[in-house]
């Protein structure tokens, strides 16, 4: 029963932590608001747009991992009572490839596609392009802020569930 314990315990900090999207991105959505109603200059006009999907976008991943995470809490235990030993496999094989995708995706495309960004923001001269690179760039660091203390938790979560496999 501990390994119940351990499970909902990690899914309880990642139902902690994703709000944090919908708070950012609800951020995002009053800055494209505000450019709208207050921008004057054609480089304020053009947040509009980059900063109103940057915003969607965040909520949207926020409230998803939400009820993801919130639906996985409650069938934790009805999955372990069903068949334990399947339970620690299935858990550990989701949190190795969770890992592998938080190594792929966040630690590697992502930083990738900030120095991109950047390079668009140091070359291209049109307001549009770097308002666009410059919000990209804003909800990736964001990305990364919450993936990154994700990851530590899905790797804590998974030594959790290789010392119950050895047990």
């Amino acid at each position: 029963m501990e390994i119940i314990k351990a499970s909902t315990d990690w899914a309880r900090s990642e139902l902690f932590s994703t709000p944090f999207f919908v708070l950012f991105g609800i951020g995002f959505l009053i800055a494209s608001v505000g450019f709208w109603q207050l921008g004057k200059t054609e480089m304020a006009r053009a947040y509009i747009i980059p900063t109103l999907v940057a915003g969607s976008l965040l909520v949207i991943i926020g409230v998803g991992l939400f009820f993801t995470n919130k639906a996985r809490q409650t069938n934790f235990p009805i999955e372990y009572n069903k068949d334990a030993s399947a339970f620690v496999k299935s858990e550990l094989d989701r949190a190795a490839a969770t890992l592998k995708e938080y190594d792929t995706i966040v630690f590697k495309a992502i930083p990738f596609i900030i120095i991109v960004c950047s390079l668009i923001i140091v070359f291209l001269d049109k307001p549009i392009w770097r308002a666009s690179a410059i919000t990209a760039i804003a909800m990736l660091v964001v990305i990364l802020l919450i993936d990154g203390t994700a990851s530590a938790r899905v790797e804590n979560y998974n030594q959790i569930l290789l010392s119950v496999e050895k047990e």
